[in-house]
């Protein structure tokens, strides 16, 4: 709760960003956010560039605050609001930073490469040359977290909690 707020707090300065939710309240066991109408992006399946043009740009903007969401590859993260606008919820996990070192850039690169994931999904003929150069590299963080922690995070989560991370996601294949 403590790191989402942080995050959104940050986000909300001055005139905030569009896409993002507002904090509204704050106390010991609750957060009150702002209500974002859209739909989580499983179910929009957006298949706008220009949708994908506006993430990119709420991504970079969030990168710029030094805020970095670290669970983008989750597509019910990601909404598409009526306008057909992307919004993001869900910073439990983000990270806010004094300064923009190399922790944050790949960690930066990798929410990036978690909303390229979701382009070539929804719209892989536009992904651009660079695009595809960005879905090849994978960072070093991000490649240590899937040899390592990843395992221990789904065998915890999966096998001994029986959660599940697809929360409304359905089969990817559909």
């Amino acid at each position: 709760m403590r790191r989402e707020y942080r995050a959104l707090s940050r986000l909300s300065a001055g005139a905030g960003l569009e896409g993002i939710p507002r904090v509204l309240d704050l106390d010991a066991t609750h957060l009150t956010r702002s209500w974002i109408e859209g739909a989580p992006m499983q179910i929009a399946k957006p298949r706008d560039p220009a949708y994908f043009r506006a993430a990119s740009r709420l991504l970079r903007r969030l990168h710029a605050a030094n805020v970095i969401h670290n669970d983008l590859a989750k597509e019910t993260n990601w909404l598409v609001t009526p306008e057909g606008r992307p919004a993001l919820v869900d910073f439990q996990l983000a990270m806010t930073l004094d300064r923009r070192g190399a922790l944050a850039r790949a960690l930066g690169h990798d929410d990036l490469r978690h909303l390229l994931k979701h382009k070539r999904t929804y719209l892989p003929h536009a992904l651009t040359a660079r695009e595809r150069r960005i879905l090849s590299r994978q960072s070093l963080v991000s490649r240590i977290w899937m040899a390592t922690g990843k395992k221990v995070y789904l065998f915890v989560t999966r096998r001994i909690l029986r959660w599940s991370d697809r929360e409304g996601a359905g089969d990817r294949s559909n």
